[in-house]
């Protein structure tokens, strides 16, 4: 069966540019992370939801946006438990 995340590397390094700025989440900033997964685990369990509208998670020279994110991570290929 085929995926929305086919030839997709959930192992591939990769950079988060968080959403809209707000003092009340002054501390959220660029983050790099050892994986993907491990990313778009911060980003859907972690971080603030409001936060994700106008995420940006960057890997491998593309760039995916919080529509893209939250397919990725509901997608079957995702190699991490869920909260």
């Amino acid at each position: 069966m085929k995926t929305k995340a086919d030839g997709f590397d959930y192992k591939a390094s990769a950079e988060l540019y968080p959403g809209k700025r707000s003092t009340r989440y002054r501390t959220i900033r660029y983050r790099r992370f050892e994986s993907t997964a491990k990313a778009l685990r911060y980003l859907m369990e972690e971080m603030p939801p409001e936060l994700l509208a106008g995420a940006i998670l960057e890997t491998e020279e593309r760039r995916f946006g919080a529509d893209q994110i939250t397919a990725l991570y509901k997608d079957e290929a995702y190699p991490l438990p869920r909260a």
